[in-house]
Parts: C-alpha cells; structure tokens; sequence
C-alpha cells in the first residue's frame, strides 16, 4: 500500500546575517495518508509555509528526511523532476502572483495536463468542475476576481492528476464570503480524484469544518495532532488553547461541526 506523506524529523534552518542561525522548522514529524484531508494550523511566521516548500521540493532540508509514496523528496533543480513527485502540487496563497498574466489561462492549465494527459480531465471540464464556465479559457487572469482567479489555479493542480494537493494558505487573500466555499472545494476535488489534501491555514474554523485530522505548529514544531473534533473540544496543549480562544470564525460557518466523514 502506498506510504503517503512521510516526513521523518525534517528542519529547515537559515544563515542570518553576522553568522546566527534561525530555525524555521524544527525536526517536524508528520505523515499525510492517502485519502486523508489534514489541517495544519499555527499563527503567521511559525514555519508552514516553510514546510509545505519543503514538501514540495522549494526549500531544502536542513536534517530530516522527506518522502513521498515511497520516493524520497529532493529539492528542485534545473533537471526535470522524478515523475512521482509530481504527484504534488500546490495551490499558493496569492491567486494574483501564482498565474502567468500574459498567457490565458486555458494554456497554462493545458501545461498541467501534459503531465498525464492519457487521464486528465479536458481543459473545459476542468474549469467546470471550480465552477467557471469553459470560456474562461480564452481570458487573461487579470480578468477575473481574487477569488475565480483561485479557482482557475486550484483547475491547474488538479489537471496533473495530483495525489498529493497542497494548499498553503489558499483562503487567506479572499472574501471571508469565500473561505469556506473555497476549502470545501479543494476537499471535494481531491477526495474525487482519490488524492489526500493538505490543508495549511492560520483559521482553526476553516479547517475544522474539512479536516479528518489537525495538527498544531507553533515555533516552528509540531505541538498537538489529533481527530478535528478532540482537537477543536479537548485541546490538551495551551498554545492550542490559546489559538482557539482567539481566532475568529469566518463568515457562514457559525458553530459548524468538524467534518464527519
């Protein structure tokens, strides 16, 4: 059976000016199964983003080791990338940046789907499937919102067939409006292609209402993991407890119960 997500005490350090060191992840371990939606959570600086870099082959590692499916991660170079990593793919947090503004968006989710074009979905019913309409091919990304403009890059991870989805911080940009819509789309498309999802938000409710499993990073390290549910009602870590009592909910969800698969 496939392995997933493994990551096996993996650091990523930084040589500041004057010779200190700064520690951004601090030998995290984790693992992300197949068909698993889990959430990472932690205020702004404490190293995921770091760490999905390092998932995805953008940071290297420091120690540790990183592996996926059963193949080791190594950063990316100039060479062309080990097919089974590209298995993984992520969709950012800055739907303005993440998308080529001269090309239409049509061809860059096509670049995506030559990755096994034989199973891919069309370029049309991918679009469809993010709920824009399949003209939306033929337009440039600053034609659209914040928040279609997401969509269109959420398109563009799934055309490749990932089985590793990745979002960092994908809500963080848009409409509390849109928050919820957005996350509860990233789940339904990775469950769909049988993919797992890794969900990386500083919003405990939004990730509440998606996530099979939270964990808890904070300076850099893991602190809690556990079902949603005993996370969100039974924290046993302060620093959860603390993140919890002062996160606002996002428009629409309320008191929503995690998510019961």
């Amino acid at each position: 059976m496939a392995d997933g997500l493994v990551l096996d005490a993996v650091s990523a350090q930084y040589r500041l000016r004057g010779g200190a060191t700064l520690t951004a992840v601090d030998e995290v371990s984790l693992d992300v199964r197949p068909g698993e939606v889990v959430g990472l959570v932690g205020e702004s600086g404490c190293g995921k983003s770091t760490l999905a870099k390092m998932i995805c082959g953008l940071q290297p590692l420091s120690t540790g080791i990183a592996s996926f499916d059963g193949t080791q991660i190594h950063p990316l170079k100039l060479s062309r990338r080990d097919a089974d990593l590209l298995r993984i793919q992520m969709v950012f947090q800055n739907p303005y940046a993440s998308l080529n503004p001269r090309r239409k968006v049509g061809s860059q989710i096509e670049d995506a789907r030559r990755i096994h074009p034989s199973t891919a979905p069309t370029v049309a019913e991918l679009l469809t499937q993010v709920e824009m309409p399949a003209r939306s091919a033929d337009l440039f990304p600053h034609q659209f919102s914040g928040g279609q403009r997401q969509r269109i890059a959420i398109a563009r991870a799934v055309a490749s067939g990932p089985r590793l989805l990745i979002g960092d911080e994908p809500i963080a940009s848009l409409d509390a409006s849109l928050q919820s819509k957005i996350a509860k789309l990233m789940r339904e498309l990775a469950l769909e292609m049988g993919a797992s999802l890794l969900f990386i938000s500083h919003d405990l409710s939004v990730v509440r209402l998606i996530a099979d499993r939270v964990m808890v990073m904070n300076r850099g390290r893991v602190v809690e993991s556990g079902p949603t549910e005993q996370i969100w009602t039974n924290p046993s870590d302060d620093y959860t407890k603390r993140l919890l009592s002062s996160i606002p909910i996002a428009d629409g969800l309320g008191n929503l119960p995690a998510y019961q698969g």
